[in-house]
């Protein structure tokens, strides 16, 4: 494995690891049924595609907070 694919997995797999933790102490509290839209309205979307968006969303945002860490880290050396 090149040292452009460990950074990146050693980037994506920590990630994944918290998002699903994130995802499960958050629906451990909030009922995906029970969301509403911005407009008042409730979901029309299933509990599982409120999950799976959820969790995506949750790994972007750590994904990218590892990133932002990474790229503030560099030396002139790497």
């Amino acid at each position: 494995m090149n040292l452009r694919a460990r950074r990146l997995a050693s980037l994506l797999w920590p990630a994944f690891l918290m998002a699903g933790a994130v995802q499960a102490l958050v629906f451990a509290h909030v009922d995906p049924d029970g969301l509403h839209i911005l407009s008042g309205g409730p979901s029309e979307w299933s509990p599982m595609a409120v999950q799976s968006l959820a969790f995506l969303a949750f790994w972007a945002a750590i994904v990218a907070a590892g990133a932002m860490t990474r790229w503030m880290d560099q030396t002139d050396a790497d």
